[in-house]
C-alpha cells in the first residue's frame, strides 16, 4: 500500500502544467466501459489525458438489462454520459482471461462471492448467443462482449442517440498478454485496430 500512498502524495507535482490558469477540464471525448480488472487501464490503453474519457467499470464488464423503474449505477452513468455530457463515442471493451467470463462459461459460482454470481446471472443474453448452430469456435469473451453491447443498445438514451447518429458504439477486445486491441467489424469479425 505504501507505494500507492507515495504516488498519491506526488499527484500535485504530476498535475502541474496540465491545466493552465485554472481552465476547465476538457469535455470527455468518449465513454469507456470496461471490466474492473486492474490489468485493463483505459487511459493507458488510449493515451487519454485527465478529463478526456468518461469511464464506467463493472465487475465482469456486465451491463444489467434496462428495466423501467429499476435503478442501477450503470444506467445512471450511461444516461448522464449520453444525455448530459453528450459524448459522441462509446467504447465497450472486453478483455481476455476474464474471470467472470470463465466462471459463466463453466457455470460455476465462486463460493465466497455469491453476490458476484448473482451479478453474472445478468449476462443471460450471453446464453442466447450460445445456441445450437452458433459458431462453436467463437471466443466466449467476444460473445460476452457482444451480449453486453446488445443490452447497452436497449438503454433509451443509447437507442435514441444511435438512431439520431449522435453516438457511435465501438466494441474493443483487449488481450492482456500482448496488449493488442481488436475491434468488432460490421462483418462480425474482431480485427486488429
Amino acid at each position: 500500500m505504501q507505494p500507492l500512498i507515495d504516488h498519491a502524495r506526488l499527484a500535485p507535482q504530476r498535475q502541474s502544467g496540465r491545466r493552465i490558469g485554472g481552465a476547465p477540464a476538457p469535455a470527455p471525448r468518449a465513454m469507456f466501459i470496461a471490466c474492473s480488472d486492474a490489468r485493463l487501464v483505459p487511459t493507458e490503453l488510449t493515451g487519454a489525458r485527465p478529463g478526456e474519457l468518461f469511464e464506467l467499470r463493472t465487475a465482469g464488464n456486465v451491463i444489467p438489462p434496462h428495466r423501467i423503474g429499476r435503478l442501477t449505477a450503470e444506467a445512471a452513468t450511461v444516461e448522464y454520459a449520453v444525455n448530459v455530457l453528450r459524448i459522441t463515442d462509446m467504447i465497450l471493451c472486453g478483455h481476455s482471461q476474464c474471470g467472470a467470463v470463465q466462471a459463466r462459461t463453466r457455470s460455476q459460482a465462486p463460493r465466497t462471492a455469491p453476490t458476484m454470481w448473482l451479478w453474472l446471472l445478468q449476462t443471460h443474453h450471453w446464453r442466447r448467443l450460445h445456441t445450437p448452430g452458433a459458431d462453436p469456435g467463437a471466443d466466449p469473451g467476444h460473445q460476452h462482449l457482444l451480449a453486453q453491447a446488445d443490452k447497452l443498445r436497449r438503454y433509451p438514451a443509447v437507442t435514441r442517440s444511435l438512431r439520431a447518429r449522435r453516438l457511435r458504439m465501438h466494441l474493443w477486445y483487449y488481450d492482456v498478454n500482448t496488449a493488442a486491441v481488436s475491434a468488432h467489424q460490421e462483418n462480425g469479425v474482431f480485427a486488429p485496430l
